[in-house]
C-alpha cells in the first residue's frame, strides 16, 4: 500500500524553510523482491535529495547497474550486505556507510540470514522515481514478490533510461 503524503510538508524550500517527514510516511513499493518507501523525493527537495528506506530480504539486491546523474549512499541500519564497486567486493554491516560515485556500477546482495534495513541517499534526487513509477503496490500480510526477468520488459526499460539507471 501506498502511504499519503500528507503527512510530509510539500513545501519544498518554501516561506517555513524546512521539510518535516514523520515516521512512518512515504510512498512504499515493492521492487524487484525488496521493499522501498521513498521518505523524500527530489520534487520536495527542489531535485537536491532524494532518501529511500529499504528493506531487502536474505538473497534480496538489485543487479549490477550505473547511475548517469546521481550519486548513491548506503547507510545500513541493520543487518549485512555484499557490495560490488566497480570491480571490487566487500561486506558492509550495520553502521556502515558506502558512497558510490556516478557511473561507478554497483549493486548489493543481502548475503545474511536476516532482512537487511537501510537508507539510500540520492544526490542530487530523482533516481528514486523508478521506484515510485515502476514498483508493484504493496499487499499487507504478503511476501514481497520476486521479479523474474519477463518483468524487465520495454516498459520497465524505459524507466531505466528515464532514471539514468543502466543495468551492466
Amino acid at each position: 500500500m501506498s502511504l499519503s503524503m500528507s503527512a510530509v510538508d510539500l513545501n519544498p524550500r518554501g516561506a517555513a524553510g524546512g521539510l518535516h517527514v514523520a515516521a512512518g510516511h512515504g510512498v512504499t513499493k515493492w521492487f524487484s523482491g525488496d521493499v522501498y518507501t521513498m521518505r523524500l523525493q527530489a520534487a520536495q527537495t527542489g531535485g537536491s535529495i532524494g532518501i529511500v528506506e529499504a528493506s531487502v530480504p536474505p538473497g534480496g539486491g538489485p543487479v549490477p547497474h550505473t547511475h548517469a546523474e546521481q550519486e548513491e549512499t548506503f547507510y545500513l541500519l541493520s543487518g549485512e550486505l555484499e557490495f560490488l564497486d566497480g570491480e571490487r567486493t566487500f561486506t558492509a554491516v550495520t553502521g556502515d556507510i558506502v558512497h558510490i560515485p556516478r557511473m561507478v556500477r554497483h549493486r548489493f546482495k543481502n548475503v545474511g540470514m536476516h532482512t537487511t534495513r537501510l537508507l539510500f541517499i540520492y544526490t542530487p534526487g530523482g533516481a528514486e522515481g523508478l521506484f515510485v513509477e515502476g514498483g508493484d503496490e504493496p499487499r499487507p500480510g504478503v511476501q514481497v514478490d520476486n521479479w523474474g526477468p519477463e518483468r524487465f520488459d520495454e516498459r520497465m526499460l524505459g524507466l531505466f533510461h528515464k532514471y539514468g539507471v543502466q543495468a551492466v
